[in-house]
């Protein structure tokens, strides 16, 4: 990684008021140093990781990519309630799932037209509503 790269990182980490240690300093410059957004997933981010020589723990990814949505840095985009995606938009904005690449993308958001959500129940709010189109080959 490029000190530009780094020092992007530590700034992204600075605006929502994380530490910058070593760990999150390299996965961040991975998820952001160039300026363009990302999809991960822990273990796609733990191969980057490796293969740049980075020490870090596979569930030490999955802890940092969750403390990253959890200050609002990155989202999490669960697919089939099993798989957890992490986007670096954190815009609202729909998501193609590739079925066939076990990948996901986003999708145009001005073609998604939500007119109506039923009332919360209760006592709740809703707090966000995710919109995962999912895409397969035709065969």
């Amino acid at each position: 990684m490029t000190p530009s790269q780094l020092e992007t990182g530590t700034q992204w980490l600075a605006q929502a008021g994380l530490r910058p240690t070593r760990q999150r300093v390299a996965l961040a410059a991975l998820l952001v140093g160039d300026g363009r957004h990302r999809h991960v997933t822990a273990e796609s981010l733990f191969a980057s990781a490796s293969e740049m020589d980075e020490k870090v723990s596979l569930a030490t990814v999955y802890n940092t990519l969750k403390a990253f949505c959890a200050v609002g840095l990155m989202q999490e985009v669960m697919v089939d309630g099993a798989k957890s995606y992490f986007d670096t938009n954190t815009h609202d904005h729909p998501h193609f799932f590739w079925e066939d690449e076990g990948r996901i993308s986003d999708a145009p958001s001005d073609a998604v037209k939500i007119t109506a959500l039923p009332d919360a129940p209760e006592g709740m709010e809703i707090a966000k509503v995710d919109v995962v189109i999912r895409l397969r080959s035709k065969a």
